[in-house]
């Protein structure tokens, strides 16, 4: 015991040295931002000095260490982008717990978010877990990428946090382990409602073109069930592009792709270099119909595809529209602070990730004894207590009814697929879910 305190004081020096020049209060509740890990060798020196803490606290734990809690609430981690190229999928995630923070104060167990950058890499998103993990979080929120899911999430699975995935819709993230699983629907479900919409609306398509970001895990997993839903229509494609998260330039791509005379052209790319090719295929002349993926289900592609993003078809797994009181709640906290807009897919899984977590720690309250807190409870119980009540539980969110199979897949009800409709000006636009 005397050797698990004293690790557990020194492995909390750093971050709380670190934790005081970097706390940020946001929405009335506390959320503590760290900088962006180090880089180059020392960061990979520290990454590891981390782990081996971790795994560590978590062997403290499994002795009965009390699970933390203060003041400020249980720790609950998150790791999103905050930089890189995948950074406006985390803008918008970041929203999205913020607006959780404010909705659910105050009900149930306090929660402190300890917020951290993932990046849009694996060594990022990487350190950010095993920093969060060293922390005693009970459960972790992210990362942004499946790219990253898939490097990061059997760290939290070995040490025994849960993890919720909220914008991860790859093929297999929940089968990584048994303390994993999402809120976010697998592509498998979403990705052919975008094909079957742009038949709806042009039933002489015959020949597609697919472009997708073969270095990229979602987009991969993304593209190989487009190709398979257009197969099942009889639609072979007849090219297949790849391309790269780090492309800006697909000139030769395209013109390649274009002499093939596409009736369709399907992407599966993330906003930054999806958005951009969006952008260079309607300036090669392209007028057909373009699919996007999951991947750029956020409107913070209007500023890099401008007026181009006009009539992009993207399924969506979130409607503003849903008349629930929960997705009421959350519309009108989203547009206090953004005027009349809606809030976008990825805000809406994120505030749902963190709704799962507090719904399950509420119920796990109840269960206590009068006058015994979950504080009490010993870290490595809490986190499989948690676990285990998040997959059995039901779930009333912004997304509609939720609830999860034994592995940790989520089971939705409402998906929908939306049009991209831009201002004149092509500086803002509009989802307009089609019928």
């Amino acid at each position: 015991m005397l050797c698990c305190s004293y690790v557990a004081v020194r492995m909390f020096k750093v971050p709380t040295l670190r934790s005081r020049l970097t706390t940020a209060r946001l929405l009335n509740s506390s959320v503590s931002v760290a900088p962006p890990p180090a880089s180059g060798a020392r960061r990979g020196a520290l990454g590891a000095l981390g782990l081996g803490l971790a795994m560590l606290l978590v062997a403290c734990g499994r002795g009965g260490t009390p699970a933390p809690g203060s003041s400020s609430g249980l720790p609950i981690g998150a790791a999103i982008a905050l930089t890189g190229n995948a950074s406006v999928i985390g803008q918008d995630q970041r929203i999205g717990l913020e607006l959780a923070q404010r909705h659910f104060s105050g009900k149930g167990p306090a929660v402190n978010l300890l917020l951290e950058d993932g990046g849009s890499d694996e060594a990022t998103a990487t350190n950010a877990f095993r920093s969060l993990i060293a922390r005693q979080v009970l459960a972790l929120i992210g990362p942004s990428l499946s790219q990253q899911a898939f490097a990061v999430d059997p760290i939290a699975d070995r040490a025994g946090v849960p993890v919720l995935a909220a914008s991860n819709t790859a093929k297999g993230i929940p089968e990584i382990g048994p303390f994993v699983s999402r809120v976010s629907a697998p592509v498998s479900q979403v990705a052919p409602l975008s094909i079957a919409a742009a038949l709806r609306l042009n039933p002489k398509i015959r020949s597609v073109a697919v472009f997708y970001a073969h270095d990229d895990a979602y987009s991969t997993s993304e593209s190989t069930i487009f190709q398979k839903t257009l197969a099942a229509r009889g639609l072979t494609p007849v090219t297949v592009q790849k391309t790269s998260t780090t492309d800006t330039d697909f000139q030769n791509q395209i013109s390649t792709a274009l002499r093939l005379k596409p009736d369709l052209i399907v992407i599966s790319a993330l906003p930054s270099d999806g958005g951009n090719l969006v952008r260079q295929i309607r300036e090669l002349g392209f007028r057909g119909l373009l699919v996007a993926g999951n991947g750029m289900n956020s409107p913070n592609i209007y500023p890099i595809c401008q007026k181009y993003c006009d009539g992009l078809l993207i399924a969506q797994a979130y409607s503003p529209e849903l008349d629930t009181p929960i997705n009421r709640a959350f519309l009108a906290l989203y547009q206090k602070q953004h005027a009349a807009s809606v809030p976008p897919q990825f805000t809406a899984q994120a505030f749902t990730a963190y709704q799962v977590l507090v719904e399950s720690l509420q119920r796990l309250q109840a269960s206590q004894p009068a006058g015994k807190s979950l504080s009490g409870v010993p870290l490595d119980q809490l986190r499989r207590r948690l676990n285990a009540t998040l997959l059995a539980g039901s779930y009333d969110t912004p997304l509609g009814p939720l609830r999860f199979t034994p592995d940790g897949e989520v089971l939705q009800q409402n998906f929908y697929v939306a049009q991209v409709r831009m201002q004149p000006d092509g500086r803002g636009g509009r989802f307009q879910l089609l019928p």
